[in-house]
């Protein structure tokens, strides 16, 4: 699957937002890729996943024992990743603004696990995941996400395999260009800001 192929994908789901967003991290963005969206239609998250997982692949970084994702937007990629790899998939929430395991999920000391994000920006929510593996005894031997907007910034302390890269310039909120601030600003995503 192309780049433009995945973007067509997005553009499809009507999850390729323009407009002035605010980021988890606070930057703000003309440009929101909603990932629920494109993942709501099963066919379209399977084509996805299954291309993601060919070049995961094709990295040579397995064998992995399981696939961790950090809820929320990690949920639903992470466990069709895992699936199209043959994996079982578990999932870290917040909880008193820490990641940890619950409902019975585990980590075998030492298993290798796959990290799955649906978008990086920054790296800090997939940095957090992957010290919560390790606080669980698990070894992240790579990462990986449907989209990565730093244009390959992100530096996650292992390998990262996107499905699409792109550089979508962000910005503080005290230096916004002209043309975005003109835009009232919302907030997409599924976390809340401090």
């Amino acid at each position: 699957m192309t780049e433009d192929e995945v973007l067509q994908e997005f553009r499809e789901a009507g999850a390729l937002l323009t407009g002035h967003f605010i980021l988890t991290s606070g930057f703000r963005s003309s440009t929101y890729l909603q990932c629920a969206r494109v993942m709501m239609e099963p066919a379209r998250g399977e084509r996805l996943c299954a291309a993601l997982a060919d070049k995961i692949r094709d990295t040579g970084a397995g064998p992995f024992a399981i696939v961790a994702s950090p809820a929320m937007g990690g949920v639903v990629v992470g466990y069709e990743l895992a699936r199209q790899l043959g994996l079982p998939a578990i999932f870290f929430e917040r909880v008193e603004g820490r990641f940890q395991l619950r409902r019975g999920f585990t980590i075998t000391r030492g298993a290798r696990v796959l990290m799955m994000e649906d978008v990086v920006t920054t790296g800090l929510s997939s940095r957090e995941c992957i010290k919560a593996i390790a606080d669980e005894g698990g070894v992240t031997v790579a990462a990986a996400c449907l989209v990565d907007r730093s244009g390959g910034a992100a530096d996650l302390g292992v390998p990262l395999t996107p499905l699409l890269t792109l550089d979508i310039k962000n910005y503080p909120a005290d230096a916004l260009p002209p043309e975005l601030a003109a835009i009232e600003a919302v907030k997409p995503g599924s976390r809340t800001m401090k």
